[in-house]
């Protein structure tokens, strides 16, 4: 499948990346060590010595350098061979390849592109686990499928009546009514109101009232929701737009969801969820990261089943249907960048 390489994609979570331990990732098919020096500048190589391929994760920080622990060559942060042990002469192509890497928002974000490309305006701008507003937990997940297949997932909420109906308790109208889909530069918006209602398991509220859900999906897959649960008519004083959230009687959250292609089919969930500190506290934020847990263990057996028939299938084709409009805009999107990209490639060779 088709994915775009000028991006950011996230590797891991900022403060699980203890200092002087390298860690191992797989994005977009090429290995990569990440590691953050005891001066907490953060680092990331190809994952493989160029003597004998052995992999650099296995290797011991030596202040902003990595040393392969196996024939003991040192490495700069950009890559270079500084050191073989027993040799003066260092061949100028004993290199492997940098990938610039930012923490932000409580991930790790790593570049696959050009460096050169690389902008720091382009990371999406999800909400970490130390923000001020929110009470947050946090999880992963890895799948035997494809990254797009979890994209797709994401980029259409109908299926929550249907999968998701004894988690979050989502009613009909996620299948019977298409939600309102806006293009961006770099992905889409999604924006539902459900009037008089007691919304979902997440939402619940004890008398109809309309309840706001909204999310950007950007580029490379990358999902930042948020909404809340509103008096009765709020809806249509605002014209279904985007409400005034100091006027929210419950249910104001925020959730950061990533999605990064690794090996093959196989790819890593990245989620965070919780309430607004005004919303709730953090006997709200693990009732949620339970919901959350069993929901998202919902869409991974789908998911997963759907890449098998996939796999099964010769010439597999799907059939869009109304709801289809997000994932479709998406994803030309992401054909339209990832060519190009191809055509850039192309006549930097010439």
């Amino acid at each position: 499948m088709t994915y775009v390489r000028n991006a950011w994609y996230v590797a891991g979570w900022a403060q699980e990346l203890k200092a002087d331990t390298p860690f191992a990732i797989t994005i977009l098919g090429e290995r990569i060590v990440i590691w953050r020096t005891a001066s907490g500048a953060i680092h990331a190589l190809e994952d493989r010595c160029v003597h004998r391929l052995a992999p650099l994760s296995l290797g011991r920080c030596e202040g902003e350098r990595l040393r392969c622990m196996y024939h003991g060559l040192l490495f700069d942060p950009d890559g270079r061979v500084v050191e073989m042990p027993g040799q003066d002469r260092i061949p100028p192509q004993a290199r492997v390849r940098h990938y610039p890497v930012i923490a932000r928002h409580s991930w790790l974000w790593v570049w696959m592109g050009d460096p050169a490309r690389a902008d720091e305006s382009l990371i999406p701008p999800a909400v970490g686990l130390d923000h001020p507003d929110y009470i947050l937990g946090h999880g992963q997940l890895d799948y035997a499928a494809e990254a797009r297949l979890i994209n797709d997932n994401l980029l259409d909420f109908s299926h929550l009546t249907f999968v998701h109906a004894n988690s979050f308790g989502a009613g009909p109208q996620f299948a019977e009514t298409p939600a309102r889909i806006t293009p961006l530069d770099r992905g889409i918006r999604y924006e539902r109101w459900t009037e008089n209602s007691i919304g979902t398991a997440s939402r619940r509220s004890p008398e109809p009232m309309d309840s706001f859900m909204t999310y950007d999906f950007l580029i490379p897959g990358v999902l930042l929701m948020t909404g809340g649960v509103f008096p009765l008519g709020t809806a249509r004083e605002c014209d279904f737009g985007t409400p005034d959230y100091d006027r929210a009687v419950s249910g104001v959250t925020f959730t950061s969801q990533a999605v990064t292609p690794m090996a093959g089919k196989t790819a890593r969930y990245f989620f965070s969820w919780g309430p607004h500190r005004s919303h709730g506290d953090a006997a709200l934020r693990d009732m949620l990261m339970g919901i959350a847990g069993q929901a998202f263990d919902e869409d991974k057996v789908m998911i997963e089943a759907q890449q098998q028939v996939i796999d099964m299938t010769p010439d597999p084709q799907v059939m869009p249907t109304v709801h289809d409009r997000g994932v479709t805009l998406f994803n030309r999107l992401v054909e339209k960048l990832a060519r190009e990209e191809r055509t850039e490639m192309l006549a930097a060779a010439e």
